[in-house]
Parts: C-alpha cells; structure tokens; sequence
C-alpha cells in the first residue's frame, strides 16, 4: 500500500517509523511548514534553519512534496501522481476539503491522540490530564471535513500515570502510532467496512491552550489541582504565579508535608529564590529559581524578591 503522511513534530516521526517497519510503502511527506511559510521563506529556511521535521525526511530517504496547501490542486496533483491509496495526518491544522479527501484510492486518515469522541481539537494531551481523566488513547479515523468527527476505524487505550505530564503522555501516544499503525493499514478494507460513527451526544471539543491558563490561581484550586495543572502544560507552556501587577516563573516545585491556616494565595515564606503559597486545600507548595517576568530578569528577580515580596501577602 502506498501512503502519503501529513504532519508534523513527533507525531508524523513515529508514523514515518511505524511505517517503515511495515510492508507498506511512503510514498511523500508533506510537511507542515509548506503552509506556515511562503515559498520563499520556506526554502530559506530549509536550508539555513532545517526543521526536525526536514531533517527527519532526508534522514530516511523520503520524497518531500512541495505545496502550499492539501486543499491546493498542486498537492491533489501529487498525490495522483505517486498513485496512492492512502494519506495519513499526523498532527494537522487544516481542514480537508471533500475533493482532497476523494483523492486517495482508498481513504483519508487521521490520528488523534484521544479517545473520540472525547476530547477534540489541538491538545488532548493537555485536556486530559487537567480533567484527571484515568486513561486515553489513540484514535485512527476516517477524514471527513470537520475536525477529530470521521468514523473510527481503530483505538488503543493508554492509562495516565498520576504523575504524567503533558510531554510524557505525547511519548506514549506516538509510541502508541508507531507500533500500531502497521496494524491499521494491514487491515485497512475489513476496518473501513467495520468503522464506527462517532457518538455526537458524547463528543467534547477542547479549544488551544491560552496563556490566561497558565497562571495559578491558588485561592480557587488546591496543592494537587496546581500540581496537576503545572504537569498538564509542560512541555507547550510554563505556569506562572501572579504577584500584584506582575508574573514570576520558576524551575521546580514541591508540596509541603505541613499546611497552614493562612488564606488560599498567603506567600508564607520566602527566600533569596524561593517563596512559599498556601493552597485552598491548606497544603503548601514551596517554588524554587524564581524569576521576575521582565528584561533582565536574572539581574532584578533576587532584588524584587527581597524588596517587593512581602510574607503574607497575597499571590493573586
């Protein structure tokens, strides 16, 4: 079977490698900087600042197709060209139309790093552990046009550690793609044949993660509603405590065994690089290496620390 991948980022790698290992053939990979950058730019950067995902194509030896776009007759034209029968998305952020999805012999599928209907849309990852969700999984689905709503051709369930973060949970969900994918296309006309409608009444869609939810709010959430939140946005953002009309940063973390009778948000402790918040659970959390968010951040954050923080204030 010959396949055409979409993608981009550790998503479109673990389905080039699962790919490779199978008896089925990439015929092209489309890359997701053709669309971020313009024809111009994009050659520039390819040769001066080469993407992972460049890399990762010359690396195996694989045709790299050249568009703007997969609703653009120049990429239909390709995938024409190269004969093929399936075209894979592995991380996208364009809806197909219904002609590009007519392209392939057989079908358009997408991955999703979810259990549909649950949780679409552009972070799962994210969502799931925010949501305290036990397990989830990957979704390999038919492409319709609109997002994460084809029918699901096949699912592998994944369980959520309680200290997962958003990073490790994407390494099991591509680890998942790569040794399964093979599978699905092994069995691809018997699965089409079999596929499942998605239960809408079920369905959730989840927007992108915005900066506003990365800022802690300790009177409202407690010591493990703030653990998990900080582990839920790594690696896409940092969490940041609110201070007053400023932002600090940190490197590390750690819940206290005692608690305090202090209000939700009370700084009761600080240091030359740490301070220390109550949560509305009454536990503490003690934060390390932190920073002010301003230009020369490491030359202002020691002094803002031990002028401007005040022990019993508030981190609002």
């Amino acid at each position: 079977m010959k396949v055409v991948i979409v993608g981009y980022g550790e998503m479109l790698e673990a389905a080039c490698l699962g790919i490779l290992e199978s008896k089925h053939d990439i015929a092209g990979v489309f890359r997701h900087d053709n669309i971020i950058f313009n024809k111009l730019k994009r050659i520039l950067y390819d040769f001066c600042f080469p993407s992972s995902d460049l890399r990762l194509v010359k690396n195996l030896y694989i045709y790299d197709i050249k568009a703007n776009s997969v609703n653009s007759n120049k990429f239909r034209n390709e995938i024409k060209r190269l004969n093929v029968d399936v075209i894979i998305t592995a991380s996208w952020s364009e809806k197909f139309s219904q002609e590009t999805i007519n392209t392939p012999k057989i079908a358009v599928i997408n991955i999703h790093p979810s259990l549909l209907p649950k949780y679409r849309g552009p972070n799962p990852y994210f969502r799931t552990i925010l949501a305290n969700e036990q397990k989830t999984g990957v979704t390999f689905h038919l492409m319709n046009e609109k997002f994460d709503s084809g029918n699901i051709i096949s699912q592998y369930e994944i369980l959520i550690d309680g200290d997962e973060t958003g990073q490790s949970l994407k390494f099991k969900c591509t680890n998942a793609v790569k040794n399964n994918i093979s599978d699905v296309l092994d069995n691809l006309n018997e699965r089409i044949k079999n596929s499942i409608s998605q239960d809408e009444a079920s369905a959730t869609y989840q927007p992108q993660i915005t900066l506003k939810e990365a800022i802690l709010d300790f009177e409202n959430n407690s010591s493990y509603q703030i653990d998990t939140r900080i582990r839920a946005l790594k690696p896409w953002l940092n969490s940041y405590i609110p201070y007053k009309n400023e932002f600090l940063s940190f490197k590390s973390y750690k819940i206290l065994e005692n608690t305090s009778e202090a209000e939700a948000g009370t700084i009761i402790d600080k240091t030359c690089n740490s301070i220390t918040i109550v949560c509305n659970d009454k536990k503490c959390i003690k934060f390390s290496s932190v920073n002010i968010i301003k230009p020369f951040s490491c030359l202002l954050s020691k002094l803002y620390l031990k002028y401007f923080i005040k022990i019993n204030s508030k981190a609002v």
